[in-house]
């Protein structure tokens, strides 16, 4: 597919509007959602989708860190990236990538920025084993990921955070536009958000896990943030490089703690200061993806009927699935 001409400051597209001309639209949380095979995405992201599964290639090695916006990604990135290079980049040195770049800029999206703009073929350069990253649900990503066996890290994040920290996140990436509270509670209720209903997204990840618990390893953003250390270990088993015994001995498990703590990332220069655009289109600033991390922050915002309805439509979308929150 030939890359498209951009006609907005957004990088909308004079083909986007024919590509979803024939699929039911509704409103959005800034611009219309379309149904794309069961799912309500921006037309932006429809075609960067297209595009991910007619033209990545993925590979047996791949490691594709899989999160729906506002679950941990930046932090699961720092900390994969860290763990999967130490052997190239020891965790306690001073000029370490994760103290120097945005954790976005160390591992890329297959799907952004919007690939009508990035062609894919930018990912084909990378060396195996690539580290990769998605927000596309599982139904959506391209056959040869499962067939080829690439294995997946999914990360969720108890949904009234994530409600939370996407409304804010929302709000201050975009300085032309403002969502109030309840709009963004109504939308999500009814599961209209960007990369369709957080119930699905999270569901699909986690059936494939129980079929393919080798490949798709599912982890809950709470429960790294009460145990970092024991899930670091248990990431690194997974993707494929096991800490030693000289190397727990040395601390370095904690190291790898401490470097890509909440704290320590968002005092950085590169993740607190700046403007970046890694959608296309819309540069935003890189502290806009550190804000609080906190679990529990919902309390701050939500009203406790809020929570209950929000609670209520959770357990029933999950019902039977043996996954809670």
């Amino acid at each position: 597919m030939a890359q498209a001409q951009i006609q907005t400051k957004h990088g909308d597209s004079e083909d986007v509007e024919n590509l979803t001309s024939t699929l039911p639209t509704r409103e959005g949380w800034w611009r219309p959602l379309f149904l794309f095979q069961d799912h309500w995405l921006t037309p932006q992201t429809v075609k960067s989708t297209m595009l991910v599964q007619a033209q990545f290639q993925p590979r047996a090695d791949d490691i594709i860190l899989a999160t729906y916006p506002k679950c941990g990604t930046t932090w699961l990135k720092a900390l994969a990236f860290t763990i999967a290079n130490r052997s190239q980049h020891t965790v306690t040195s001073c000029d370490h990538p994760v103290l120097t770049k945005h954790p976005h800029d160390l591992v890329p999206f297959l799907e952004l920025p919007h690939r009508y703009l990035h062609p894919i073929t930018e990912l084909e350069a990378l060396p195996s084993p690539r580290l990769l990253s998605t927000h596309i649900p599982c139904a959506l990503l391209p056959s040869g990921v499962s067939a080829l066996g690439s294995r997946v890290v999914y990360l969720c994040r108890e949904p009234k955070d994530v409600l939370v920290s996407m409304w804010h996140y929302v709000n201050r990436a975009r300085k032309d536009f403002y969502i109030d509270l309840d709009k963004a509670f109504e939308f999500f209720c009814e599961g209209v958000t960007f990369f369709g209903p957080f119930c699905d997204h999270c569901l699909g990840y986690w059936k494939q896990s129980l079929e393919e618990p080798e490949r798709v390893l599912f982890l809950k953003y709470d429960e790294l943030m009460a145990n970092p250390t024991k899930h670091v270990k248990m990431l690194a088993n997974f993707i494929g490089v096991p800490f030693t015994n000289e190397e727990e001995s040395a601390g370095v498990v904690e190291e790898v703690v401490r470097l890509c703590s909440f704290e320590n990332l968002k005092s950085l220069p590169a993740n607190s200061t700046g403007v970046s655009d890694r959608i296309g289109g819309l540069p935003m600033e890189n502290s806009s993806y550190f804000r609080s991390a906190k679990v529990g922050d919902w309390r701050n915002c939500l009203t406790e009927e809020m929570a209950r309805k929000l609670d209520c439509i959770i357990e029933e979308k999950l019902k039977g699935s043996g996954l809670s929150f």
